[in-house]
């Protein structure tokens, strides 16, 4: 018998496959153990709502153990990172050859409030109630975290061939302060930094019975720039007003503010939102969305967008007046007054030039404008990349006639901290939910389809399987 029979056999025998025997990665995807997982997706998932993260004041601490526990018994590397009593980040890796750069699936671990109260059950009871499992975090973003541990743990598991390293990141307190990827990216930024890629939260996946699926890929967003205007005057009593009194001064200015608003600036991966969706739309907005352009430069046409909410936000800097602060007795002229706005600001906006233009907008030197949170500029993510067009195939081979489109959000993501790194950062969620579920996010009574997070977690999967285990230049 020739040696290489011989070796052949013992490789066999003893449970080691000669490398040419390895399985491509379809005949690995097509004969996976889908069912198995999806179970053990499901118990998981209702495990880790049942963990009240609830911000403030977050206690990511025990959501941290809580994976470190699933990498542990997986042998999956991983580290919890504390950086306050109570809040940590979870860090864990499985190696790839080193051929690709790393994915990061980055997800946050904590929760808004929930007034249990308004509930139909408890709302950190994990229940499965009509087919769908309820919890605050279900929709954001638990069960994307999950989905991503998940990953982490077939990958492991099916020993799945990775030229990328296939990182996993849970941070704290997204929700509120944003510390912690704040302090990972000051203290601990070689975890991260040589990525390629990253996923997160950001994207929506919305089934409307009617009309069709449209899965949103987060590819910017709108960055908060908190401004507080304060105006200062001669306090008195109420029954002798003052012109200069400082409430009228600054109600003058914020009636300045509220009534401005910046052109309209049209950024490319907008336009091809609206191209997109305009199928999904009545009459007339399916024409006016299909060539914006043309829509822009025809002044009536451009009011009747501007007047819908739901698409002025995409084309401007926004201005939001939130908060209003006087005097504490209806009789008394208080000497100072103030007020709050919620600025929003565009990918290619400076905050400092925005500031310049506002200070414009107030007309009123005396007026004090001070920012409430530190500005950066935001900042955005390419769509001509290997990832994104394996997120479209891989969308397509689960939901054919979905319309999938790149998106600018208004919410802040984790992804504009990342992307100074030189990483790709999208926000793509592979479950699809109807707006009635979407709505709940931040709600009461947030909860989730299961057979639709089961099947997420195939989407989910293939998509990481894809863009790690196989050439960038591979389909």
């Amino acid at each position: 018998m020739r040696l290489s029979a011989v070796l052949a056999i013992v490789l066999l025998v003893g449970g080691i496959r000669p490398a040419a025997a390895r399985p491509s990665l379809e005949e690995h995807l097509q004969t996976f153990p889908w069912e198995r997982y999806q179970d053990e997706a499901v118990q998981l998932f209702r495990e880790y709502l049942r963990i009240d993260t609830s911000n403030p004041p977050g206690n990511e601490q025990s959501a941290a153990e809580f994976f470190h526990r699933l990498f542990d018994e997986a042998g999956i590397p991983n580290t919890i990172l504390p950086y306050a009593p109570g809040r940590a980040n979870l860090y864990a890796v499985l190696k790839g050859d080193g051929s690709l750069r790393p994915l990061v699936l980055l997800n946050h671990t904590d929760v808004v409030r929930a007034e249990e109260k308004n509930w139909r059950v408890p709302p950190f009871s994990g229940e499965i109630l009509d087919g769908e499992v309820w919890g605050r975090g279900a929709v954001d973003m638990k069960d994307e975290g999950l989905l991503h541990a998940m990953v982490m743990l077939m990958a492991a598991r099916e020993r799945l061939p990775l030229k990328r390293d296939l990182i996993f990141l849970a941070t704290a307190d997204e929700e509120v302060g944003g510390t912690g990827s704040a302090w990972l990216i000051k203290n601990r930024p070689e975890l991260v930094r040589d990525a390629e890629y990253l996923i997160t939260e950001g994207g929506s996946n919305l089934d409307y019975p009617s009309k069709g699926i449209l899965y949103t890929v987060d590819v910017a967003e709108k960055i908060p720039f908190w401004i507080r205007m304060t105006a200062r005057g001669r306090g008195g009593h109420g029954s002798i007003p003052a012109a200069d009194a400082a409430t009228h001064r600054l109600a003058r200015a914020m009636q300045r503010v509220v009534d401005w608003q910046l052109p309209p600036r049209l950024l490319p991966a907008v336009e091809e939102y609206f191209q997109r969706i305009a199928p999904l739309q009545p009459q007339p907005w399916a024409s006016k969305l299909v060539n914006l352009r043309r829509t822009l430069r025809d002044p009536a046409a451009a009011k009747t967008l501007m007047e819908n909410e739901n698409y002025n936000y995409l084309l401007h800097t926004t201005v939001a007046l939130t908060v209003m602060s006087g005097g504490p007795q209806t009789n008394v002229i208080p000497e100072m007054a103030s007020c709050e706005l919620d600025v929003r600001l565009l990918p290619g906006d400076d905050p400092d030039e925005f500031l310049r233009k506002l200070r414009q907008a107030v007309g009123d030197d005396r007026i004090e404008l001070e920012h409430l949170n530190p500005p950066h500029a935001p900042n955005s993510s390419p769509t001509d990349t290997p990832l994104y067009r394996i997120i479209e195939q891989v969308v397509h081979r689960y939901s054919p006639q979905a319309i999938v489109t790149p998106a600018l959000i208004g919410g802040y993501t984790e992804n504009n901290l990342y992307r100074p790194f030189g990483i790709i950062c999208y926000g793509f969620s592979p479950v699809e939910m109807t707006p009635e579920h979407d709505v709940t996010q931040h709600a009461a009574n947030e909860r989730l389809p299961v057979e639709q997070f089961r099947r997420g977690l195939k989407v989910l999967y293939e998509v990481v399987a894809r863009v790690a285990a196989q050439s960038s230049e591979g389909k």
